[in-house]
């Protein structure tokens, strides 16, 4: 077969805006349960027309601050049902709005205030306040703080959302009409949000989204993603990402309850109290399943082992499109009894299937969830295009389903492979450009509107696109040898101890590995081996530990080829954050940061005088 570098998907969306989503479902869904939070004991919600007589107090507050359309407003804050909202009262208002992570430091929360020039805040709490007025006088354009949960003793200019909601108690009881109409004014090309990217390197860039780039990727997803108003999610990937985002307004759209999660720690508990149909994430979380489940040994161990046997078998004939065997059947349903339906309990017992996007998902764990009876969709984009772009769906299974890919073009899109790999994309979720850069945006945009993405892929003759690496993570060695990092790290992370693996070693005579390990998984090892250490840290001090995980990471990597084969193993006893600024929002290593971070112990591999040392542990 020859180079496949084109695939399309031509069907042409009706433009639109985020306004028209937004009064489309309060129409059709009522009294229906839409948002829903956890309030103690149990999940409290909303109905679809309590939201629409908020958002119009939302909306006449921000106009009895003064903010007119075109002017923007940030939102720093966990998800919650207060942010979204505030975010369909900034749509509905005109207001451009612009989500910053909460997990931002002050410095990096004043950047964007100023960048944007927002000129008011939601702020989820006393945490969030406290960072901004350490900032405030830095923010020469920012006039009002909006608290959603208000601490005592305000400063000025500062509001709880209870009293910027009685702000707008007026424009709520004003004719229901005469809101639709201001409302309605959103244009589709009208800038409807700013995404501020990670800023792996240098500043982060603002993401102009028009109303249009995101009208068309709802539109787009509903066709690929079968959602109805007995569906239920959890939301709980950050809604400063556009990935959750996107997602929250198609299924608000089509009438799913959205129940927010207490935070990233909570998520396996929410995920059994709310009993979820729909779900989004990051591949972070199948990887901890994924180890959690293959960390058992003993008889444990072994009815797993069978158990994934038995799926592989059931899963190879599916994908295949043919019915399993009656053996192979009668094995599975007792496979499903002793091991896939803890599984399945484990995420809700109800799920009818997992949508992955934000980075690479190891095609073996997808393929072992799906052996156990759970789907993931993976799927592929970026904030600039807002974001989806590919995704696989379960309708007309197995035809558009294909695991180790990322799903073929959604309706409107176009994905061309470059002459060097890269993946282009055209379509109408394609940003506008970079907020006050447009050099930058002539630099990815080209002049036939296609978007260069930075990421290597290729297309199979199906039109199903694989990634195979970011175009700036690839790693040339000294030796001039091409290495793509990720597909290494995701062989890796299939191993029981190997929780954070991340490849280092461009411009460098070999690759390095630095490791993380899953310290459960080690300290149950070095139980069975007779190695005593009363902490992670002398665990991984233990020259047999040292030598066990050296060993694990040649045996997993055995049959690649010299040069990408790491020769070291870097060994640390703190995991890589968003907080620590190692790891962005959707849980991607941020590579260079890494890098510098841990520059003086990478000299010490790489010199000469420890050329016989093949492990190393970080102070």
């Amino acid at each position: 077969m020859g180079r496949v570098d084109y695939a399309s998907n031509a069907a042409e969306l009706p433009e639109g805006t985020l306004v028209d989503l937004f009064f489309e479902a309060i129409d059709e869904h009522g009294s229906h349960p839409a948002l829903a939070w956890h309030g103690g004991g149990d999940w409290p919600s909303i109905g679809y027309d309590e939201v629409l007589l908020r958002v119009r107090k939302v909306a006449g507050a921000l106009k009895s601050l003064g903010l007119e359309r075109g002017d923007r407003a940030a939102i720093l804050s966990p998800n919650r049902p207060e942010w979204a909202l505030a975010d369909y009262g900034c749509l509905t208002a005109g207001v451009v709005d612009v989500p910053i992570y909460s997990t931002l430091t002050p410095g990096q929360v004043a950047y964007i205030l100023r960048d944007s020039g927002a000129r008011v805040v939601f702020a989820a709490d006393a945490e969030q306040l406290e960072k901004l007025e350490a900032v405030r006088e830095e923010c020469p354009e920012l006039e009002w703080v909006v608290v959603f949960d208000a601490p005592k003793g305000l400063p000025a200019s500062t509001l709880s959302w209870d009293d910027f909601l009685a702000r707008g108690q007026e424009a709520a009881s004003g004719p229901a009409d005469s809101f639709r109409v201001s409302a309605a004014e959103a244009k589709p090309g009208d800038t409807a949000t700013i995404l501020y990217t990670s800023g792996t390197t240098g500043d982060p860039k603002g993401v102009m989204l028009s109303h249009n780039n995101m009208h068309s990727n709802v539109r787009a997803a509903q066709t690929c993603l079968p959602i109805d108003r007995s569906d239920a999610t959890l939301s709980f990937l950050p809604l400063s990402h556009v990935f959750q985002r996107m997602v929250d307004y198609l299924l608000f759209n089509r009438g799913c309850t959205i129940s927010y999660a207490r935070g990233i720690d909570t998520v396996p508990d929410d995920l059994k109290q709310v009993r979820p149909t729909v779900v989004v994430s990051v591949p972070r979380l199948y990887e901890k399943v994924y180890a959690k489940v293959m960390d058992a040994s003993g008889l444990k161990g072994a009815l797993i082992a069978w158990a994934t046997g038995v799926g592989n078998r059931w899963a190879d004939a599916r994908l295949a499109g043919r019915e399993p065997s009656a053996l192979t059947r009668l094995q599975y349903r007792l496979a499903g009894a002793l091991v896939f339906s803890k599984i399945y309990e484990g995420v809700g017992g109800r799920l009818r299937y997992f949508v992955s996007g934000g980075a690479p998902l190891a095609p073996d764990i997808n393929r072992f969830f799906f052996s156990a009876g759970i789907v993931i969709l993976e799927g592929y984009g970026l904030t600039e295009t807002s974001p989806v772009t590919n995704v696989n769906t379960p309708i007309d299974f197995p035809k558009n389903f294909r695991i180790g890919t990322v799903g073929k073009p959604v309706p409107g899109t176009e994905i061309r492979i470059a002459d060097d790999g890269e993946i282009l994309v055209r379509g109408p979720q394609v940003m506008k450009g970079y907020y006050n850069r447009p050099d930058d945006t002539k630099e990815v945009i080209d002049e036939e509107g296609w978007f260069h993405t930075g990421d290597v892929g290729e297309l199979d003759a199906d039109g199903f696109l694989r990634i195979t690496d970011r175009k700036k993570d690839l790693i040339v060695t000294a030796g001039g040898k091409n290495v793509a990092p990720q597909p290494i790290e995701n062989r890796l992370k299939k191993n029981r101890y190997f929780d954070q693996p991340v490849l280092l070693g461009d411009r460098e005579r070999f690759i390095t590995l630095l490791l993380v390990p899953d310290f459960g998984a080690v300290r149950q090892w070095a139980s069975e081996n007779g190695v005593r250490g009363d902490s992670d840290r002398v665990l991984l001090e233990s020259e047999e530990v040292q030598r066990m995980l050296f060993a694990e990471m040649k045996r997993e990597l055995a049959d690649l080829a010299s040069f990408e084969m790491p020769k070291k193993l870097v060994l640390l006893d703190e995991p890589f954050t968003i907080e620590d600024g190692s790891l962005t929002p959707t849980q991607k290593v941020k590579r260079r940061v890494v890098q510098e971070r841990h520059a003086v112990l990478l000299g010490e591999v790489y010199a000469e005088k420890n050329a016989r040392t093949d492990v190393f542990l970080a102070e």
